[in-house]
């Protein structure tokens, strides 16, 4: 009888998805002008994909269900030749990416569509390694090419170099706080660099000799902690259905099954919500309602201190928002613990929206950029169009499925989490997340069907 429940409940939610997506389809083209017109309102599928969210929060909560998915799957365990040689492949692209990216960008032509530096760092390194990190785990321990360089050293001196000792365990992750709201939340979004061959080059080599001298100062944990790709492409892979254990043995898991668990601390919630804002904060970017409000914006700010203000104030606002609610979980089981605690222990439940609106946002944008790589580095011998047959429709589609699927696995995550803690008080417990999750489903929905900017 039960599995029948969890049946018709799949069912349900396999067909309001689709739902959603057509109706999202409707609507995103009558929102940038098209003059297709929706079969429904936009308050409509707002309402719908919320009532999704808390529908599945409910049927979660109500019956007591566990939501499965820990037991092991079989798993294929690679020979040691087969890792090595991957392994060492992983690292010489990683440098020669580097290497691509320095030459390229000082060398070659300025434009930024025909030059190998932008179209390789910005689209296909830096988003593309991050959907990749949602497929199947985290590519950077191998690929990282400063990672590659502190391992040449160390090899070289017979130790690994450490010459202001360990680590501070105070810094935490709040190198890679800053260095992601710096790199993404305001180079990337909010300036012209990524369009220059030349000064992305020049970010590149200075992230390198921050990273690798770093390295020598505090030893490998520096690369893990201080690395803002390192900490994201972690954090990413956490959601990957393809798990890799220990580099031999890969197994099939379910998306939620990583996300339960507790994060380090105080700052590594601090870059969860940070990449959960960014990437909602980069597609409000490019809408006509933020233009309008970076208008609005005093004049003697200029226009990029203007947009980093707001950047900045979203994300205390994001960040407040979540300390709220959660502070309010324990609240509502009826106990008292530390809210420090009760953060780190729900903030992994937010990683598969951050993975799926990433992938929603950018899986377009990587792949055409992969397609006009191939045609860079090869003279124009080999230029594929990936999203040649992606039209209008699919791509919304799929952004509304994505955006909506990612918040039913962050729902369940977090309902696996308030069962461990807090047994049949859960239903209570989880209450004021599920709230947050309606809300940012609303409002993440809200972001890809307005119109966008020129």
């Amino acid at each position: 009888m039960d599995r029948r429940r969890r049946c018709r409940a799949l069912a349900l939610t396999v067909t309001t998805l689709a739902a959603l997506g057509f109706a999202g389809v409707a609507s995103a083209h009558g929102s940038v002008g098209s003059g297709v017109e929706a079969p429904i309102p936009l308050w409509l599928l707002y309402t719908g994909a919320g009532g999704t969210v808390a529908v599945t929060a409910g049927w979660l909560a109500i019956g007591e269900r566990e939501a499965g998915g820990g037991h092991e799957t079989p798993a294929l365990t690679l020979p040691f030749w087969a890792v090595q040689t991957l392994a060492n492949a992983g690292r010489t692209v990683g440098l020669f990416a580097l290497i691509a990216v320095l030459a390229t960008g000082i060398l070659g032509q300025q434009i930024a569509s025909e030059n190998v530096a932008t179209v390789l760092f910005w689209p296909v390194w830096l988003k593309g390694l991050g959907l990749l990190a949602v497929v199947a785990g985290s590519p950077w321990r191998v690929v990282s090419p400063w990672g590659t360089l502190y391992a040449g050293l160390a090899w070289l001196e017979g130790d690994q170099p450490a010459l202001l000792g360990e680590y501070p365990e105070p810094l935490g992750d709040w190198p890679a706080v800053a260095g992601f709201a710096l790199l993404v939340g305001v180079v990337e979004n909010l300036t012209t660099l990524p369009r220059s061959p030349r000064l992305t080059a020049a970010l590149v080599a200075g992230y390198a000799l921050v990273m690798v001298v770093g390295a020598l100062a505090f030893g490998p944990t520096w690369l893990r902690r201080a690395d803002p790709l390192a900490v994201l492409y972690r954090l990413l892979g956490r959601i990957a259905p393809v798990h890799v254990d220990s580099g031999y043995r890969i197994t099939l898991r379910a998306p939620w099954r990583a996300c339960t668990r507790t994060v380090t601390d105080s700052s590594t919630v601090a870059f969860v919500v940070l990449a959960l804002y960014t990437v909602s904060f980069d597609g409000m970017a490019e809408t006509t309602t933020f233009r309008a409000l970076l208008a609005a914006m005093p004049d003697a700010l200029g226009p990029t201190s203007a947009a980093t203000v707001l950047y900045l104030a979203g994300f205390a606002l994001f960040l407040g928002s979540y300390w709220a609610a959660v502070s309010l979980v324990d609240a509502a089981a009826g106990e008292s613990r530390p809210v420090g605690r009760t953060a780190t222990a729900f903030a992994a439940s937010l990683l598969p929206i951050a993975g799926a609106y990433e992938v929603a946002h950018t899986y377009p944008f990587v792949l055409r950029n992969l397609g006009t790589l191939a045609d860079l580095t090869t003279a124009g011998l080999f230029a594929p169009d990936p999203v040649a047959g992606l039209s209008l429709a699919a791509f919304w589609g799929s952004q509304v499925a994505l955006v909506v699927g990612g918040h039913l696995v962050a729902v369940v995550a977090a309902h696996t989490v308030a069962v461990g803690r807090y047994g049949r008080a859960a239903r209570r417990a989880h209450l004021p997340l599920v709230v947050v999750m309606v809300g940012y489903t609303v409002l993440s929905l809200w972001i890809i069907s307005q119109p966008v900017a020129n």
